[in-house]
């Protein structure tokens, strides 16, 4: 299908808009009105750059406050609605937004409505305008999509439609079913936006948290399918009013735009991902002293290095770290993830315009390519082949069994796009979304999850500045209690302290070993079972948690975070930091 955007999702100048838009494959484009009202060009400049960038203007918007108002405001609104279609003449658009009306003096007079919007489409049909009619979720007297198009019915003008928002329709709780009752020709524009769910005014919910499709919580393919089964054939088209949206870089917004939209394609013809990674061949962090002598405590062993580049391979059990000599501080730069196809798994990515990273290799080396996710973290897609560059190094035994997760800190304005990377890209499914007490800010957090495998987490600190963006690698063990013993007697040092306020909280909560206590454990539960883990003192970017699962827990142990967080603040030793 076609596909299109607002200007208003995406952050720059018109001219900077309209270029990011072409670049990242768009067909078209709805033009807001505010964009154009501060461009210096005059409207022939704009549709002639826009012919001259392939793309199509599909839609002029908005149009506010024009139906059921008392008679003596009707001539005032045909006036301004003359001048909006002599401009569109001029700008080359056909078809103009008209929201339903949210003034105070609007009339709750169907008839009245219906009849106001016939006479708009009379006047625009004489300059070849076409009406699409949408109710804003927050419409004085029209604010259901069933509605909107009751009115259509009634004004029976080929000159107007209903224009049906993803975000109007579900932010209401609507059953988008009804779509399906509505002639095809008769919907003349789709426009589509995800959000998260939260329990605000909608007007505010839509102008500052709206998001790409695959972002937040609704089911915006599901109601696109039941558009389609209604005959619809017009572009699929985003309409996003988010803060960070237009505050981060105007080509990547443009481009994870696109990627929403080719993943809403997918999921539409049923396609199920075709290379889902099964599990961590390796992560990959820049080396320094500490951190070997942090691994060296693990119980972790160097068993190879690369022929050609300064990277050592440290192994125990089915846990794989490599050691990069990259001359920086401690920092997680690369994951592998183990693939039942890794070429495929490559293509998926280009697809969603997830480009190859460029790489050198010697000719005898194993062919491993990599994609970069948002926050510049390289994702390579591996069989065990890779292994043979390292030597014939086999893993030391130990408790340790392999990665459970990684937490990955984002840049502030890339969170969403990080999740649609991960879902689309990867295959990974959003689990708990969750906002953390930091000592100076907030912690948002986002787990996915393959279901089994793989699991991440992406974090935004919202925090003062200066404050580090930790990263950290989760290690699953079988017996916890007794790496920390080991710990304990031999490296104190390299674990985070906990303060003992938080162990008279947890007995009183639950009944747990005093050992814990003892030995620096945090615990959780849920109804599947039970969660043990530990923080190592932090290293340049990085520092471990060493976790066991007990029975079927699911969680992350994200209780518990406020007083890691905490701690990490307050000062505590950090080797190379």
């Amino acid at each position: 299908m076609r596909k299109s955007i607002a200007t208003v999702s995406v952050s720059g100048t018109l001219t900077e808009k309209l270029a990011a838009i072409a670049a990242a494959g768009f067909d078209g484009v709805e033009i807001f009105e505010n964009d154009l009202l501060v461009c210096p060009l005059p409207p022939e400049d704009i549709r002639a750059m826009a012919a001259d960038l392939g793309l199509t203007i599909d839609l002029y918007q908005p149009f506010r406050d024009f139906e059921a108002l008392p008679p003596p405001m009707l001539a005032a609104g045909l006036e301004r609605a003359e001048h909006k279609f002599r401009l569109m003449e001029r700008l080359g658009a056909d078809l103009l937004l008209v929201c339903s009306n949210v003034s105070p003096l609007a009339v709750g007079d169907d008839a009245l409505a219906a009849a106001h919007l016939r006479l708009l489409a009379e006047r625009a049909a004489e300059h070849g305008v076409r009406i699409a009619y949408e109710a804003l979720a927050w419409g004085r007297h029209v604010n259901e999509y069933l509605h909107a198009w009751r009115l259509v019915q009634m004004a029976d003008h080929p000159n107007l439609g209903t224009c049906l928002d993803s975000f109007h329709i579900l932010s209401r709780g609507s059953d988008p079913i009804g779509i399906e009752a509505i002639p095809g020709e008769k919907i003349f524009f789709l426009q589509l936006s995800d959000a998260p769910l939260l329990a605000m005014d909608v007007l505010q919910w839509s102008r500052h948290h709206r998001c790409f499709p695959g972002q937040g919580n609704f089911d915006v393919a599901g109601l696109v399918r039941h558009a389609l089964n209604a005959g619809y054939a017009g572009p699929l088209s985003l309409e996003i009013f988010n803060d960070h949206f237009r505050q981060a870089g105007t080509g990547r917004i443009a481009t994870d735009g696109m990627r929403s939209l080719v993943a809403v394609e997918r999921e539409l013809a049923g396609a199920a991902h075709p290379c889902v990674p099964t599990g961590f061949a390796f992560t990959e962090l820049a080396a320094t002293g500490e951190l070997r002598e942090v691994l060296g405590a693990l119980g972790f062993a160097r068993t190879g290095s690369h022929p050609s580049k300064p990277v050592e391979l440290w192994w125990q059990g089915g846990a794989r770290l490599l050691l990069n000599d990259t001359g920086g501080d401690a920092a997680l730069i690369a994951i592998g993830l183990d693939s039942p196809d890794p070429g495929g798994a490559v293509k998926h990515a280009e697809s969603l315009l997830s480009p190859v990273l460029p790489r050198e290799r010697a000719p005898e080396e194993v062919p491993l390519d990599a994609v970069a996710a948002p926050d510049g973290t390289e994702i390579f897609f591996c069989d065990t082949a890779w292994l043979g560059d390292f030597g014939p190094g086999a893993p030391v035994p130990g408790q340790i069994t392999g990665v459970d997760h990684v937490a990955l800190t984002q840049p502030p304005h890339y969170f969403d796009e990080a999740a649609l990377f991960y879902r689309s890209v990867l295959g990974l499914r959003p689990q708990e979304s969750l906002e953390l007490p930091d000592p100076y800010g907030l912690l948002r957090s986002k787990a996915m999850s393959t279901g089994s495998g793989v699991r991440m987490v992406l974090n935004i600190a919202q925090v003062g500045a200066g404050q580090t963006p930790w990263q950290h690698v989760a290690l699953a063990c079988t017996d916890l209690l007794a790496i920390a013993r080991e710990l304990r007697a031999a490296h104190p040092e390299l674990l985070l302290p906990i303060p003992g306020n938080y162990y008279d909280d947890l007995e009183a909560r639950h009944e747990v070993s005093p050992e814990l206590r003892e030995l620096g454990v945090l615990y959780d539960r849920d109804e599947h079972g039970e969660f043990l883990h530990l923080y190592t003192v932090t290293v340049g970017r990085v520092f471990f948690e060493l976790v066991q699962r007990v029975g079927g827990y699911q969680g992350y142990g994200a209780g518990n975070a406020p007083i890691r967080l905490a701690v990490q603040h307050a000062g505590q030793p950090m080797m190379g930091g």
